[in-house]
């Protein structure tokens, strides 16, 4: 089944009845809701429901009906789920996995868009230090 508008939009009433700010951004051959820059729930181009969970509840949620963990390469990836859309078509089904990853990516620091990665940043002291080491002892 390919991605699904209505799911989508479906689940854009919901992020908005929850009163957060939620951003579509293609991902995963689908569409992915990004909150505070994580991303939160989507859908894959399978059409399931794609869920960001806390990583410690993996085993607990995985036993919830419909749900399985997210494998794009053959590896499980740790905090997230695949969610089979017949188990989140009412929205008291949807409202709960929505919840479930909210309360997960809105406990997160918000990433910074646009900005410096760790690596950028720390090769930027480098190249500033290996130059200042360059230019001598500073006159007074």
């Amino acid at each position: 089944m390919p991605h699904d508008p209505h799911l989508e939009q479906r689940l854009s009433d919901v992020l908005l009845s929850e009163d957060v700010t939620a951003i579509p951004k293609r991902m995963f051959g689908g569409v992915a809701f990004m909150v505070n820059g994580h991303m939160s729930v989507g859908i894959s181009n399978k059409g399931a429901l794609m869920v960001r969970i806390d990583p410690l509840r993996q085993d607990e949620l995985e036993g919830w009906p419909g749900a399985r963990p997210m494998d794009f390469t053959g590896r499980p990836m740790k905090g997230f789920l695949f969610v089979d859309a017949e188990a989140v078509s009412t929205k008291p089904t949807l409202l709960k996995w929505v919840r479930v990853s909210l309360s997960f990516v809105t406990s997160l620091p918000p990433k910074i868009k646009g900005g410096a990665s760790r690596t950028t940043v720390k090769k930027t002291a480098v190249k500033k230090a290996v130059a200042k080491s360059k230019a001598g002892p500073r006159k007074r």
